[in-house]
């Protein structure tokens, strides 16, 4: 048998190592963790089934208005394993149904501001447990912020909300149902809400910058990608013929308005941008929000610490304050995993023997 190195002097074979990750992470699958956020009737769930080609919501039951007024704001997530190719992807949609649906919506984020901080808190629980090989990560790595198209820009619970968030999570925003406007309408509302948000300090999701070295196209890509924010979008699951093509659209008497045109929204956009950066939204989530989070408790425990508190408070646990009753937990679950091991490493010794 012959080896590369031997047929190509001075080739070690460490090129072949991109090749190595990519089939363990394709054998292992990927996970990735959506939020949309925004009013009752501006397509959330029609834009997600369209972005994924798949029905998230199968049993969705719609609220008449005399629910809504008693409604308040609650976190509905679903997981769907979706196939490509032999690519498995585990998408987590975290839907927020009633979000500034009532009169008074001043406590209308506080919710979702406690789901995406349990999620952490679960993340840092796990990742100091003692079975940290299997741990799922929940954590929000996106969020769709939905923008009304009927306004003329954010409105105060918008731009709230987005300062409230952006620490924790990264936003992109999105200017829904954008077959309500004309083109010279969506480039006058997508400057006005660019600048709101630079005049208010708001920290969108920054789409990486391009090296020297990449490919042109790709560098063309995302510079279409960064002036096209915020995104125009519309979506729908309905397939419809238009010049002798099924496309996906919606149908309207002066005609068709086909959700993947780019002529027509920025569906397209929007899509590419979540497929070509998820690797990096994750990155993002973990390196900076994440560790933000991490960095917080750690110093709440440290100052509990120090001013004599011994057991934690709910919100401030953190792995150096594990209470004794704790300790006593953890060294009794090492004695029972080694039990189980003295007996399957008897078992296959008795089966030895027997063969033997």
């Amino acid at each position: 048998m012959k080896f590369s190195s031997i047929e190509t002097p001075g080739y070690v074979g460490f090129a072949n190592l991109p090749n190595q990750v990519h089939r363990k992470s394709v054998k292992k699958g990927f996970e990735f963790t959506l939020m949309v956020v925004g009013e009752s009737g501006l397509g959330k769930s029609t834009l997600v089934n369209s972005l994924f080609l798949t029905d998230l919501y199968p049993e969705r039951i719609i609220p008449d208005a005399i629910e809504k007024q008693k409604q308040t704001v609650k976190l509905e997530a679903s997981t769907v394993e979706i196939e490509e190719r032999g690519v498995k992807l585990r998408l987590t949609v975290v839907d927020t149904p009633g979000f500034g649906d009532a009169i008074d919506n001043s406590d209308s984020f506080s919710a979702i501001l406690e789901y995406i901080d349990e999620q952490y808190e679960r993340f840092l629980r796990d990742e100091s447990g003692l079975n940290r090989r299997n741990i799922v990560d929940n954590r929000i790595h996106c969020c769709f912020y939905f923008i009304s198209p009927f306004g003329h820009g954010l409105k105060p619970l918008d731009v709230e909300f987005m300062k409230k968030l952006h620490s924790k999570v990264n936003i992109v925003p999105v200017i829904a149902k954008a077959d309500c406007l004309t083109k010279k309408e969506i480039l006058r509302l997508k400057c006005r809400i660019m600048q709101e948000i630079e005049d208010h300090g708001i920290k969108i999701y920054p789409l990486p910058d391009c090296d020297s070295d990449e490919d042109e196209d790709y560098k063309e890509q995302v510079k279409q990608l960064k002036a096209a924010v915020p995104f125009a979008v519309c979506g729908a699951n309905t397939l419809l013929e238009v010049k002798g093509k099924k496309v996906r659209g919606r149908l309207y008497p002066w005609g068709v308005v086909e959700v993947e045109n780019p002529e027509h929204c920025d569906f397209i956009k929007l899509r590419t941008m979540l497929i070509t950066h998820m690797q990096d939204l994750q990155e993002v989530t973990q390196e900076v929000h994440y560790e933000n989070y991490r960095s917080d408790r750690l110093a709440k425990g440290i100052k509990n610490k120090e001013n004599g508190i011994i057991k934690p408070e709910r919100d401030s646990v953190v792995p150096t304050q594990i209470v004794l009753n704790e300790k006593d937990r953890i060294l009794q679950e090492k004695e029972a995993e080694l039990r189980r091991m003295q007996e399957m490493l008897a078992q296959m010794q008795a089966k030895m023997q027997a063969q033997q």
